[in-house]
């Protein structure tokens, strides 16, 4: 692609949940923004976590009150943004009294019910733990709280889609290689991974939001000297076989300090995680080690009647939170709040750093961004994403209702088919069903209830280029499709990306 004359307001470098939420509420504000990612969106950091939308309970025990309560505020905030991809779910703490007594447990429960705005989700509560129990028999108490969940790759891909929607240039696998100032203008110079060309984009403003890469861009895109360091923290999960049928998770507390959640995950997995431990190579090579599947189950198993072997282990998955270093002791003592660094001299052109943050406060680092980039924009809108819904998430959206209506509609789909078409893609599921009157029409049925016709949707409206884009980040469909379904899936990309290329 050759470079273009127009002038952008603002570059948005890097595609995790930061990168894609400040992108989408600059866009609504009426700037004209671009987006790069140099993988693909999402697959770093904003895939990896433990698909919570939370307060932290356990960051109270450092003294992170500011940041806690603009979490937990944030929870409704999401929940009616995003009806499609985060639910409430009530989480259980089995009480362990060697390790925390119960008056700061209850200390604690009465903060996070009082610290953020709470409109919807239930209060917390104490729980006996009968013969009924999935947890072992010496456990008999414990405590409930409200948290939420969230689909952490959708809800970066949502905001995404957004930005395109509102007019802005909206790349994946296509890397910011270098950036310079000319005055009151950056020029970038921008690599797409695919094809191999290079292309120019101007901006009257750059914000760094590469993640765990917020370092590496000062060295080697920017040929700076970064104004904070970083330390990276990897945190790994396991997904087994569903391990109880309630709906609750839990949270397990563990004798080094580390919390382990245990948490339902789709129709037929639970997730066990994550590990918290100390981070130096490639954030792209970051994988779970034996020490960590060891771990994970070892703490599982403690409280479980129902026990877990490393056969039962069908998926893992790790990532890396990039953290302020605040040159805590520990993993787990390291601020989870973020930081903006904006970088400016006389009328020479802005840059603004991200370090940190998490997935929960999103859209907070993104109102604070535009706070710092307001001066350099007049013109600029009002802050809008707190009252604004997500693509999918419009009003009155109801997921039950809505699954039941696709099933009377196409009764050739599956009840678990319908739900996961709702739940990906909320309203925006009629795009995929448009024009179509029977199965045939659906186009290549790779199994599961994923036919060729979404598939299309996906590499139309949401960025798709490659299978795992589809399998691990659009939908977690990897679970279910076998290897040969899997390629079947990737063939039919290349096919359509070749014909395309002719």
């Amino acid at each position: 692609m050759a470079a273009t004359t127009e002038v952008m307001d603002l570059i948005v470098v890097g595609g995790g949940i930061n990168g894609a939420g400040i992108a989408a509420d600059a866009a609504g504000r009426g700037l004209n923004v671009g987006l790069y990612e140099a993988q693909d969106f999402a697959s770093a950091t904003s895939s990896a976590s433990s698909k919570l939308i939370h307060g932290g309970l356990r960051y109270l025990e450092h003294y992170e009150f500011r940041l806690v309560g603009e979490a937990l505020a944030e929870r409704e905030v999401l929940l009616r943004k995003i009806p499609h991809i985060a639910r409430p779910m009530r989480f259980r703490l089995p009480h362990r009294p060697h390790l925390r007594p119960a008056w700061m447990i209850r200390a604690g429960l009465f903060l996070y019910d009082h610290l953020g705005k709470r409109t919807t989700l239930p209060a917390s509560c104490g729980l006996k733990f009968g013969a009924e129990s999935v947890l072992v028999p010496e456990i008999t108490k414990g405590f409930e709280y409200s948290d939420c969940w969230v689909d952490d790759a959708r809800l970066v891909i949502l905001n995404a889609m957004e930005v395109a929607e509102r007019g802005g240039e909206v790349r994946n696998r296509c890397k910011v290689e270098k950036a310079v100032r000319e005055d009151n203008i950056w020029r970038v110079t921008i690599r797409d991974q695919v094809s191999g060309d290079t292309f120019e984009r101007c901006a009257r403003a750059l914000v760094n939001a590469a993640g765990p890469w917020v370092k590496t861009f000062y060295d080697q895109s920017l040929e700076a000297r970064s104004p904070r360091n970083i330390r990276l923290i990897k945190g790994s999960h396991i997904v087994v076989p569903r391990v109880h049928q309630q709906e609750q998770a839990y949270i397990l507390q563990n004798e080094d300090n580390r919390i382990v959640f245990v948490i339902p995950y789709l129709d037929r997995f639970s997730i066990i995680g994550t590990t918290d431990v100390e981070y130096n190579g490639d954030p792209r090579e970051v994988a779970i080690d034996d020490n960590e599947i060891g771990y994970l189950l070892n703490v599982y198993n403690n409280h479980f009647k129902h026990k877990l072997k490393r056969d039962d282990v069908v998926w893992t998955y790790s990532g890396v939170r990039p953290l302020c270093d605040d040159e805590s002791d520990s993993p787990q003592a390291i601020t989870r709040d973020y930081t903006l660094e904006l970088e400016q001299e006389g009328n020479e052109a802005p840059l603004l750093s991200i370090f940190g943050g998490k997935l929960t406060t999103y859209r907070k680092l993104a109102e604070s961004a535009m706070v710092k980039l307001a001066p350099f924009f007049p013109q600029m809108g009002q802050p809008w994403t707190a009252s604004a819904c997500l693509p999918g998430g419009e009003a009155g959206f109801d997921g039950v209702a809505r699954a039941q209506a696709l099933r009377q509609q196409y009764p050739w789909l599956s009840a678990l088919a319908a739900t996961r078409l709702v739940t990906n893609y909320g309203t925006r599921v009629v795009h995929i069903f448009e024009g179509v009157s029977s199965e045939a029409e659906m186009g290549q049925h790779f199994g599961e209830g994923f036919y060729a016709r979404e598939l299309d949707y996906l590499m139309r409206s949401e960025f798709v280029q490659h299978a795992e884009d589809v399998l691990w980040r659009r939908s977690k469909l990897g679970l279910y499709l076998s290897r040969e379904q899997q390629q079947a899936v990737a063939d039919y990309i290349a096919s359509h990306a070749a014909a395309k290329a002719a």
